[in-house]
């Protein structure tokens, strides 16, 4: 009959745990210097400045969400940019690229806002519609 399972059965390794024993008798976890838990950065405020600066210059067309996706992207950047500054972030280039996006999503929704505005009262042909009848038009 063989020997049962089970802790008793295996003899002792002559040369020693190798690296600790864990729960069960597995081997411990192995990590790396550095790796581990999150180390308590605020990076939200730079993540969010790049988001929304990019969605702001890909629908700078829609220039009223671009221009307020611009406002944020820039107030969102700057936080992120300071809280960079101070050592409490990591990501000093996203909130500055996301300030830049955000600046340009802003001149750019303003552009086509400016565009619209003055091109709203204008035929295809570029007469100026007054919105009445004139007297040659009438007999």
């Amino acid at each position: 009959m063989p020997p049962p399972y089970g802790p008793s059965a295996q003899p002792p390794s002559p040369y020693g745990s190798g690296y600790g024993a864990g729960p069960g008798g597995y081997p411990a976890p192995y990590a790396h210097p550095g790796w581990g838990w999150p180390t308590g950065l605020r990076n939200g405020m730079g993540d969010a400045s790049l988001a929304l600066g990019i969605i702001g210059l890909v629908l700078f067309l829609a220039f009223p969400l671009a221009m307020i996706l611009g406002v944020l992207a820039l107030i969102f950047g700057g936080i992120g940019h300071a809280r960079a500054r101070r050592g409490e972030a990591g990501n000093r280039g996203q909130a500055l690229a996301g300030m830049i996006c955000g600046g340009v999503a802003l001149v750019l929704g303003t552009l086509v806002l400016a565009l619209v505005v003055t091109t709203a009262g204008e035929d295809a042909d570029g007469r100026v519609d007054e919105g009445g009848y004139s007297a040659t038009s009438v007999r």
